[in-house]
């Protein structure tokens, strides 16, 4: 399951309602998490390790055709290995506005947490990221 941030819906309903058109991000920065983040942030960020979001160009090759309310990774989404120390258990993951700081935009948890030591890496298959319009 996923959710939108609340800022996210905010923007949707003003750009489709009489608010502020709302520009699709050219990029968007796959975050991984050990605790979750919630519609207005929080969660525990993974630090350390040689870790940082992964940048994703924002596309239909990326993220092909929404079907039935659901958006799927059309690609693999793959981490680099970490390095020099363990990431944790990561149960979560969120998109993001930016590659440190920024919005949240949608969040969900893993149907698995994995434990990543140092050297293992991370791949999201194709068609296994499903963002819902909850």
């Amino acid at each position: 399951m996923s959710a939108f941030s609340a800022d996210l819906e905010n923007k949707v309903m003003n750009h489709v309602l009489g608010g502020n058109d709302y520009s699709r991000l050219v990029t968007v920065y796959m975050a991984l998490f050990t605790a979750a983040p919630n519609e207005s942030g929080g969660g525990t960020e993974v630090t350390g390790g040689g870790y940082s979001r992964l940048a994703i160009t924002n596309n239909a090759t990326n993220f092909p055709t929404a079907s039935g309310g659901q958006k799927t990774n059309g690609t693999a989404i793959t981490f680099p290995a970490a390095s020099g120390a363990s990431w944790g258990t990561v149960s979560h993951w969120a998109l993001m506005s930016a590659s440190s700081s920024g919005d949240i935009l949608f969040f969900g948890a893993f149907n698995a947490a994995k434990t990543i030591a140092d050297t293992d890496s991370l791949t999201i298959p194709i068609n296994q990221l499903t963002i819902t319009l909850d």
